[in-house]
């Protein structure tokens, strides 16, 4: 289990079902070894505390805090926070553990292997039952011989994990396989050892008691080959890893200092090294080009399939494809470090987040297995007191039908393989989901802010325009040696500016930075100052006639830096940032979401309002300093809004937090995966588009599989009980409620599965 500790007032996480909960308001806790555990449900409570309480057995989890090795762990899909050493089953749910963390290829699963072999060892077994059921009667002794193997060999497993449900106080569907099938094979071997026991209402028109060891051992079979279909299928979620794993080459090719190349283990690369990548070659690791040039496909990283031009300076990333050229390139990051390694573990976790609608399916879960049992007295006592002869014969077949037939298998899948599916479909994408709250709550977002700056425009601002009172080399190349000690994106384009004028940069001293408003300090002993009309205000410069000339500027569009030398406004620096051209298209289909969007930056008004205009933007929030960001996303909450906020995931922190949905607009492999909800691999809206599909999709998924296990217990309990048989004289089989329970789980894996191929 995950150890919180945290006092009263601050947010914790659940440790069940990893939830946030706020201590004042949380339906518990629970103190354990020194310290607090608090829970967002009386369910989850009662978990933990009988996780806690109950003897320590080999298959409890292990704290989740504390592994070393994820590779070597094995999880529950259905309890993310058990966790064990060595493959085995849930103590809660009794369902198949599985590795944390997929594997590049597929590899032996020894659960799998295990039922495998039960279920055609039973299966022929079973074979000559049924035959003899429809064509036969076999002696009551060679039913026992053929039924037991079966049930006590095939059959084990439900026993025990059903006896280590009772063990842990909590209930799941092998209690309900081991109590039907028990039941119906004891009392045959019962009947056929000592059938003078029994009284008149077990006998049968021939004064025989009947058996049900092909009931018993049909039911087994089933139930071994939903199982078998079922870890086949659970083994298909993790696809997405197992692609994004294969990614990554098994060599690098290492040139040497004395130019000498060879080829070496990818464990082996160092940051610095300098890697040869020849055409058609995969990229090994994170870098930048240094010599040569190629195309390379990115699509895993971004989506889009069309390949990218590379030259010396540009990025490449682990994984990637090269094209037909060959280069050189020096390594930056290696092994857990590259955004490939950093994608694979950020998919791993939120495949096991669970959602908030799962809160649904774990209130249904806590009373739903003991209903079944009581619902399975009463389907006995009712058909012992009014049903046909034989009573307890027809009690005890409708009764096991009963708690075969509404097994919770469907229930609890329904909402963690949507999930697995569904993030690594996103990822598959170039949409990275930190967790499944994140992605169920994008499905109601109504609102999305964006920053203007590499959201809207290419990040990438150029000089343009410059207006100075004096000389205007001397202007840019004092502006220039004062903005090279700042790291903000319109200085980078002042600098650009400068040394394509070849003008010779002096160093700056005394910098210092405004947030939102500009930078000052000094060059060559004048005094410098570069910003807006709001630093000119806290410095007290009057801009004089240039503040005209300011607005002609902003009319075009361009972001327009004063300059002030010595205490005197001196001059003007107009910079554009090119919208992208992917802008127009996401905001297009952004609208068509029904997604309102909004721009807040720190650009002047008649800027915004030009690009807000080209764009057709709904609301346009000017000159606003990034700490009032927030605000702005806290105003558009008050009016009722669900409200998304898309940045860079540094300067855009305090907004991204205050959102419900906080969007990392990445670049490469220098994207801030940890910084938000949701982070887009490629800084690009459209992204954004996917993202909210791909909510769509996933939570249309789970409400589908979550209706059809509901509609399948409502349905199949009353009929399994024999509802259909006044009036229709139709009784199930205990045979087919084991053939549908066993393909119910089936069906919502499968129906999970539809989406690796959901259209984003």
């Amino acid at each position: 289990m995950t150890i919180l500790q945290g006092p009263t007032g601050k947010t914790v996480k659940d440790p069940v079902c990893g939830m946030d909960v706020d201590p004042a308001r949380a339906a518990g806790s629970y103190a354990h070894a020194g310290t607090t555990y608090y829970f967002c449900s009386r369910h989850c409570l009662e978990k933990f505390r009988a996780q806690k309480e109950a003897p320590a057995p080999a298959a409890m989890a292990a704290p989740a805090a504390a592994p070393a090795t994820a590779a070597s762990e094995y999880v529950c899909p259905m309890h993310p926070e058990v966790i064990r050493a060595t493959p085995g089953s849930c103590p809660i749910c009794g369902m198949a553990l599985e590795p944390r963390v997929a594997a590049a290829t597929a590899q032996a699963n020894p659960e799998l292997a295990a039922m495998t072999r039960r279920f055609w060892v039973s299966a022929v077994l079973t074979a000559p039952l049924l035959l003899a059921m429809w064509f036969a009667h076999l002696p009551a002794w060679i039913d026992l011989a053929l039924a037991t193997p079966v049930v006590v060999w095939g059959g084990w497993p439900f026993f025990e994990r059903g006896w280590q449900s009772i063990l842990h106080r909590s209930l799941n569907m092998f209690t309900l396989i081991a109590i039907g099938t028990g039941t119906a094979y004891v009392y045959s071997l019962a009947a056929a050892l000592a059938p003078g026991v029994f009284p008149v209402s077990f006998r049968d028109h021939h004064g025989e008691v009947a058996v049900y060891f092909e009931v018993a051992a049909a039911i087994t079979t089933l139930v071994l080959l939903g199982q078998v279909l079922e870890l086949r299928a659970r083994g298909r979620t993790s696809a997405a890893i197992q692609a994004l794993l294969g990614l990554a080459p098994k060599t690098a090719r290492l040139v040497g200092s004395g130019g000498v190349e060879e080829d070496v283990p990818l464990d082996r690369v160092q940051r610095g090294d300098r890697l040869r990548v020849r055409p058609g070659e995969k990229v090994p690791v994170d870098g930048s080009i240094v010599e040569g040039s190629s195309s390379v496909d990115e699509s895993f990283v971004t989506g889009e399939p069309i390949p990218v031009e590379k030259g010396p300076g540009d990025p490449v990333t682990g994984g990637t494809i090269n094209g037909k050229g060959s280069f050189l390139f020096q390594a930056e990051r290696v092994g857990a470090d590259t955004l490939l390694a950093q994608i694979v573990r950020l998919v791993g976790e939120a495949q096991r987040s669970r959602a908030p609608i799962q809160r649904l399916a774990d209130r249904v879960s806590q009373y739903f297995v003991p209903a079944v049992v009581l619902a399975a007295a009463l389907t006995f006592l009712a058909w012992s007191l009014l049903g046909p002869e034989p009573r307890l014969a027809h009690a005890l077949v409708n009764a096991v039908a009963v708690l075969i037939i509404a097994c919770p298998c469907a229930l609890g899948l329904a909402t963690p393989m949507s999930i697995m599916v569904g993030i690594g479909r996103g990822a598959s994408a170039g949409v990275l989901i930190k967790n499944a709250e994140a992605l169920e709550r994008f499905e109601k977002v109504d609102t999305l802010v964006v920053d203007k700056t590499g959201t809207l425009t290419q990040g990438k601002p150029r000089l343009v325009s410059i207006v100075a009172l004096a000389d205007e080399s001397e202007l840019l190349r004092l502006a220039a040696s004062l903005e090279r000690a700042s790291e903000h994106p319109l200085a980078e384009a002042i600098v650009s500016g400068a040394q394509a004028r070849s003008l010779p940069l002096a160093p700056a001293a005394e910098f210092h930075s405004a947030t939102g408003k500009g930078v000052v300090g000094r060059v060559e002993g004048r005094a410098v100052a570069l910003g807006n009309h709001r630093l000119l205000e806290d410095l007290g410069i009057d801009p004089g006639p240039l503040a005209g000339q300011a607005a002609k500027l902003r009319e075009l569009g361009q972001t327009v830096l004063f300059v002030a030398l010595d205490g005197r406004c001196a001059g003007l620096l107009g910079v554009a940032d090119p919208i992208k051209d992917s802008t127009a298209e996401a905001i297009q289909a952004l609208h068509r979401e029904h997604i309102r969007v909004v721009m807040a930056t720190g650009d002047s008004r008649a800027t915004a309002q030009i690009v807000a205009s080209s764009l057709g933007l709904d609301e346009v929030e000017a000159e606003v300093l990034p700490d009032q960001k927030g605000a702005v996303v806290k105003r558009l909450q008050s009016q009722g809004r669900v409200v998304a906020m898309a940045g860079d995931g540094i300067n855009d922190a305090p907004a991204l937090a205050q959102a419900d949905v906080g969007i990392a607009m990445g670049a490469g492999a220098d994207v801030a995966i940890e910084s938000a909800a949701v982070t887009l691999v490629k800084g690009d809206l459209r992204g954004i588009v996917r993202a909210r599909r791909l909510s769509r999709a996933v939570m249309r998924n789970i409400r589908q599989n979550l209706f059809f296990a509901f509609v399948y217990n409502i349905l199949g309990v009353p009929i399994a009980a024999g509802a259909l048989y006044p009036v229709f004289g139709i009784l199930l089989s205990p045979i087919l409620a084991g053939a549908a329970m066993s393909f119910s789980s089936v069906s919502v894996i499968s129906n999970a599965l539809r989406l690796r191929k959901a259209a984003l």
